[in-house]
């Protein structure tokens, strides 16, 4: 007598994928983050490491110092929440819109990738100069940009601006308008659906978008030092501090400095991931 069981099933078999496997991907890119990136990272730890404590604090936390880490972080902060509200309006008009010159408008959006860092900055300060197209208006109501702080914001917005546009415009391109029509036959205003359908969906590139605004802000040079007017303690930037050490032959004290802005960089980026993981955590709960 045949014995009825449960039919064969056939033993499934991983199929090979166009790249290697696990360990020679893993190594692969082990091998590569540390060439490009924790190897020169540790020089500058060990290049700080041949000068004492004292001789650390003196350079990297004197008052020109301090008050340059507080131009480069605080401005790229204000840089980054400007550049985020703007690349939400900017994303929804080239997602949601059409109107003559898209296509320019949204490929000037990327100009900021490709363009010199150099001549964005001397652009800037041609235009927000007191004779300047915009700068003369504004001189004549008492407002200054170039060669002040403000202008340093400015400049952060201009390169960082594109960074929170390409992050979010995918999202509301796969947005479905029809949860836009659902709330609003529920009795949703545009405020309403706006805070509580399209934000919630929009938070995790909206802070993806800032992360990385706010991490090129920091680490910007050749479009802010024009129109910073680069005044110690005024408009000073610090990797332009890093930068007059060098030319003064301190390496230890430039690589004192680099790695205060290390270290802070990491750990704000740090916090920023930290709490968009929590909010996503809470959220699928």
């Amino acid at each position: 007598m045949r014995k009825i069981g449960p039919p064969n099933r056939p033993t499934s078999r991983k199929q090979a994928g166009p790249l290697p496997g696990f360990g020679p991907a893993l190594g692969l890119t082990v091998f590569w983050l540390s060439a490009i990136i924790l190897i020169p990272l540790s020089a500058v730890f060990l290049r700080a490491a041949g000068l004492s404590l004292d001789e650390i604090a003196a350079r990297a936390f004197s008052g020109r110092a301090l008050a340059a880490y507080r131009l480069s972080f605080g401005g790229s902060l204000a840089a980054a929440m400007i550049s985020s509200l703007l690349g939400i309006v900017v994303a929804w008009v080239l997602v949601r819109y059409d109107f003559p010159g898209k296509r320019l408008a949204d490929a000037i959006v990327d100009l900021p990738f490709a363009l010199p860092t150099a001549v964005a900055g001397i652009a800037l300060t041609a235009l927000t100069a007191p004779n300047g197209w915009i700068g003369a208006p504004l001189a004549a109501l008492g407002l200054h940009i170039a060669f002040t702080p403000a202008g340093v914001i400015v400049a952060m917005v201009f390169i960082g601006l594109p960074f929170v546009v390409r992050t979010i415009q995918p999202v509301l391109e796969d947005l479905d308008r029809e949860i836009e029509e659902a709330a609003a036959s529920l009795g949703a205003g545009r405020w309403q659906t706006l805070r509580r359908v399209i934000l919630p969906v929009l938070t995790p590139a909206i802070s993806a978008g800032f992360a990385l605004a706010f991490a090129r802000g920091v680490g910007e040079y050749g479009s802010v030092i024009f129109i910073a007017g680069n005044m110690p303690g005024i408009s000073e930037i610090a990797p332009l501090l890093i930068v007059i050490s060098l030319e003064q032959y301190d390496y230890a004290g430039a690589s004192a400095i680099a790695a205060v802005m290390l270290v802070a960089s990491f750990i704000l980026l740090l916090l920023v991931n930290g709490l968009d993981a929590r909010r996503r955590n809470a959220m699928e709960r």
